[in-house]
């Protein structure tokens, strides 16, 4: 029988956990053919947890049920990977919804935010799980919500959703940070309020699909650097 590690380098299936339809969309329309091009035979999202209920929606939910969904689905299939996609932003920081490492990152520059929540959500799940090969769970903190990254390329943006008259309130907004991914964390200024702002009628799975696929995914690793690792990440698995 081969061991852990021979078992995992023969692994070219992944599953990507998100906490939205928007996430969702944005997998299977954009990464999942970018990623099966560079060695990957399949690639899905699948909504966390309750989630899935898509008529009972009341944002991410705590870390105990996510932890529960993710660890189902490692023992379940030993044969894939799994990584997961959620938003900084909202993400439970306190009482029993909490998520390891997200109060504690909120104490922190910018820069190391993400990096600590991820790094607590996998040590959870290695620790829970106990047999697991560490790189079968890859998890990704977006800064600070998927809407970020469509401000990648404002121009794009506003072509893709049909609202070129706004490209240049895009590009306002845009440049107050010094990447898409520090547009901020806050109820009343992140990146989907802003957008909200702007257009008050904005589907986010359906926009936010059309506007992804508009900027390109050349574009959106360029300017999102903490995106692109774990993107890159991603790609080195098949060939391992």
């Amino acid at each position: 029988m081969p061991d852990a590690l021979q078992l995992f380098k023969s692994m070219d299936r992944i599953l990507i956990h998100v906490e939205g339809e928007a996430e969702e969309s944005f997998v299977n329309e954009v990464l999942a053919s970018h990623l099966i091009r560079v060695g990957f035979t399949s690639v899905s999202a699948r909504l966390l947890g309750n989630a899935r209920q898509r008529g009972r929606r009341g944002g991410i939910q705590g870390w105990m049920p996510s932890r529960k969904d993710l660890v189902r689905h490692l023992q379940e299939d030993a044969n894939q990977c799994s990584a997961l996609m959620v938003d900084y932003y909202a993400l439970p920081q306190t009482g029993n919804k909490a998520w390891p490492g997200r109060y504690a990152a909120a104490q922190l520059p910018f820069h190391e935010k993400a990096r600590m929540i991820e790094e607590a959500l996998h040590n959870d799940i290695v620790a829970t799980m106990g047999d697991v090969h560490p790189d079968r769970f890859i998890p990704f903190i977006m800064m600070h919500e998927f809407e970020g990254m469509l401000f990648s390329d404002c121009q794009r943006f506003g072509i893709g959703i049909g609202r070129e008259d706004l490209v240049a309130a895009f590009q306002a907004i845009r440049d107050q940070f010094a990447t898409p991914e520090e547009i901020n964390d806050s109820s009343r200024t992140a990146p989907s309020k802003r957008i909200l702002d702007l257009i008050p009628g904005y589907q986010k799975p359906l926009f936010g699909t059309l506007a992804a696929l508009e900027i390109g995914l050349e574009a959106i690793r360029k300017e999102c650097p903490h995106f692109d690792g774990w993107l890159t990440r991603l790609e080195s698995l098949p060939s391992r």
